[in-house]
């Protein structure tokens, strides 16, 4: 009888089922930052912060549906499929398998950017790009259109998508019949003519479509020579970030919590996974690699579009939120609705990341009330709930229970250490640290890279 499996020879267990394999060690960690509430939190300049002593910068899932700004002597950067990271001349970026790339419009982006001012300076030698990340086509932006026109057609009311393609390129990919980095740079005739069953497929689906196959074909062969040199294999190339010698390595989470298409308010969600399990999936890691988790809030709430928002207020609260944060989008130059703080939400968004610190941002925009609510219970029909409500109707009609601190009535722009913020603004921070049990380790007070406040 053998004694390979009994655990007592001299097979892979050894002595006590303890391995006699060496291990490699779990390696480098990388630093995830994402959005805590439905986008818009401020993430770009967090990663902008942090991105200064950074090697590695990734994007892990979404498309150029995402909006970060970054502000740096005074100049506004705007990026929707870069790394925001970028930014730093000595940063490596990389862009996921999870990332959905529409070409023409991350040239587009970058060369806008570089026309901005420094920073962006060899861009392209700086950048990888995983050839497992799936095409935007410019025909998924337009059935996007298409798909929100029918649905405000058939329902009265559409998802308020950014039509950038996301959910579209999303819904191929999952069907398997999408085309990826690697399929364009492999062999274009097979490219092509897996592109052309595609198009008619969507042409069959939606009749009043219009698609130039033949002009996207040739504008989709112009960027083969400008993305081979930057594709890769992600999956070798992060192993390599991950095992080899010390890297600082950052996640720029896109999108938000409450937009995961599985934990958001579905389904006014985006189309992939943007809390912390997409890391894994969307750069090919292990998740015994995922060190900090920094989640990004804004300490009053916003939306873009249309869904439940327990503590929108539609009236002159909301517009002077709406004012003084210049919230509008910036992908979509839409308006934001504004509401005061939900630390419901942002616990239900905890329990499914884990953050080990946040970042609280844009508290200036608060300091012009004398009062400051925040949500700290919903009811439904009387009863508390101890849960975020899965349902869109459900959620439509909580009812939101609220704790009223007092207002600062200070300028607190200029400050740029804790001590420095007046009492109650002090006071503030520390209230929804306790809610949350999560510390506080950065304060926004404006816009620029000095307005962050570090308190650990």
């Amino acid at each position: 009888m053998s004694e390979s499996g009994t655990g007592t020879g001299n097979g892979a267990l050894g002595t006590g089922g303890r391995s006699r394999l060496s291990s490699r060690g779990v390696g480098n960690k990388v630093t995830v930052v994402l959005g805590a509430q439905w986008g818009d939190e401020g993430k770009g300049k967090v990663v902008d912060l942090l991105a200064q002593d950074a090697d590695i910068v990734c994007r892990c899932q979404g498309g150029n549906n995402a909006g970060h700004t970054v502000v740096v002597d005074s100049v506004e950067y705007d990026f929707h499929l870069l790394p925001s990271g970028i930014i730093n001349p000595n940063v490596t970026a990389f862009i996921g398998n999870g990332v959905v790339i529409h070409l023409p419009g991350l040239f587009e982006e970058a060369e806008k950017n570089v026309s901005k001012g420094k920073g962006l300076e060899g861009w392209e030698k700086r950048l990888i790009i995983s050839d497992r990340a799936h095409i935007v086509f410019d025909f998924h932006q337009a059935v996007d259109s298409v798909q929100e026109h029918q649905r405000q057609q058939q329902a009265g009311k559409n998802l308020g998508t950014t039509k950038k393609g996301i959910g579209p390129v999303y819904s191929a990919k999952a069907a398997r019949s999408g085309l990826r980095i690697c399929d364009l740079l492999a062999d274009f005739h097979q490219f092509s003519e897996r592109f052309k069953v595609l198009a008619q497929q969507y042409k069959a689906m939606y009749p009043t479509l219009e698609i130039d196959i033949d002009g996207e074909l040739e504008r989709l062969k112009a960027y083969v020579q400008r993305v081979k040199p930057m594709a890769r294999d992600g999956v070798y190339f992060l192993h390599q970030a991950l095992h080899g010698p010390p890297k600082r390595i950052l996640v720029e989470g896109a999108n938000a919590a409450l937009l995961d298409i599985d934990f958001g308010t579905y389904p006014f969600v985006t189309s992939s996974n943007c809390t912390v399990g997409g890391v894994c999936t969307g750069l090919g890691m292990p998740p015994q690699n995922v060190g900090e988790v920094y989640g990004v809030v804004k300490a009053y709430t916003t939306r873009v579009g249309i869904g439940a928002f327990p503590t929108e207020q539609d009236n002159d609260v909301g517009e002077l939120l709406q004012t003084r944060g210049k919230e509008v989008g910036v992908t979509t130059g839409r308006k934001r609705r504004c509401g005061w703080l939900d630390l419901v939400l942002l616990k239900y968004a905890h329990m499914i990341n884990g953050f080990t610190a946040l970042a609280l941002t844009k508290m200036d925009i608060l300091d012009v009330f004398p009062e400051i609510k925040v949500c700290v219970a919903y009811k439904v029909d009387n009863d508390l709930i101890p849960h975020f409500p899965a349902n869109q109707e459900v959620l439509q009609k909580v009812e939101v229970q609220y704790d009223t601190l007092p207002g600062w009535s200070t300028d607190i722009s200029t400050a740029r250490t804790f001590q420095e913020l007046p009492e109650n603004a002090q006071k503030y921070v520390h209230y929804v640290e306790e809610y949350l049990e999560v510390p506080v380790k950065w304060i926004g007070v404006g816009k620029s890279r000095e307005s962050m406040i570090q308190l650990f």
